[in-house]
């Protein structure tokens, strides 16, 4: 492999480049959708040191691929980096504060689009799968590329975050995550109706009422051990209270009034998978006006090192 010469964008600049948009192109939002293969066929399989991760510190869906990568011990199989927290008109780009792109050297992450798909006109998004050796993406569609991580690659064979037996359970509970927990704030806040307001942030709390009372008798969701599904709703955990229920005005109660729900939150948090992958300064997001009829919400900062007391479920 050549040299790789280093290159940093220029700094967020929206008077020149304005806010991010997602671009025209038609079709899929995550229209990269290869897939890793564990016994050797197909365009991708599965090889230490072939394939990199573009991951970004604010964003929950890149964010679960980096803990994964965690969880099964593949620091060494596939390698890691970061691009800047924020981002202009450019989309995500590489700066010293997170690092530059080790792998091709490019200033923005646009850049590994275009060297896929030449003239790439859509939704620049993190997380995405490179393949080093073809010089590609393989997948941007994050559901895809966490279940690979977590089935494909080997790896610590007592982190089985997708068990064959539990899977229809863990695929029926993780389309509820998405729907619940996961997307939950945007649907409460594009609201534009006091009834259609209180309905969606209903359905929310009545998510997490139903999470809080299923772990009261396990330590995770599905028992004694981590599975994709924990890893799909902690990011909207830990982001509740700083952001996602402050600038949605979801639910008057942050998460530390769920009593099960919290413990477990922190149960996850010190495990040094979800810790170390986990950036504390950059998940608040700033609140301002809104409409009157919805409910008051003010940011709160729990104490994410709390002992937990659920080792012995």
């Amino acid at each position: 492999m050549s040299e790789i010469t280093l290159n940093y964008a220029s700094p967020v600049d929206l008077d020149t480049h304005g806010r991010y948009r997602p671009g025209g192109r038609p079709g899929p939002r995550y229209p990269f959708q290869g897939r890793i293969t564990a016994d050797g066929t197909g365009e991708f399989p599965a090889e230490a040191g072939r394939y990199h991760l573009y991951v970004a510190a604010v964003c929950p869906y890149a964010q679960r691929t980096a803990i994964v990568r965690s969880l099964k011990g593949l620091q060494d199989v596939v390698s890691l980096s970061y691009v800047d927290d924020e981002r202009d008109g450019r989309g995500w780009a590489f700066r010293e504060r997170r690092g530059a792109d080790p792998v091709n050297g490019f200033a923005t992450l646009r850049q590994v689009y275009e060297a896929t798909e030449p003239g790439f006109d859509g939704h620049v998004s993190v997380p995405v799968l490179w393949d080093q050796y073809g010089g590609r993406i393989v997948s941007n569609n994050f559901p895809d590329i966490t279940i690979d991580l977590g089935t494909r690659f080997g790896g610590d064979p007592e982190a089985d975050l997708y068990p064959e037996e539990l899977r229809p359970e863990i695929d029926a509970l993780n389309a509820r995550v998405y729907e619940y927990a996961n997307t939950a704030a945007g649907r409460v806040s594009a609201a534009t109706t006091e009834p259609e307001y209180h309905r969606a942030r209903k359905a929310v709390i009545g998510f997490l009422d139903e999470l809080d009372a299923r772990l009261a008798g396990r330590r995770f969701l599905f028992g004694s051990a981590v599975t994709e599904s924990d890893v799909r709703l902690w990011p909207t955990l830990v982001r509740f209270d700083v952001s996602d229920n402050p600038s949605a005005r979801i639910s008057e109660r942050p998460l530390t009034a769920f009593p099960n729900l919290w413990d477990y939150a922190r149960d996850l948090y010190q495990h040094p998978a979800f810790r170390e992958n986990t950036d504390l300064t950059v998940l608040a997001s700033p609140t301002g006006e809104t409409d009157p009829w919805r409910v008051p919400v003010e940011p709160a900062t729990p104490d994410w090192d709390l002992p937990h007391r659920r080792a012995a479920l």
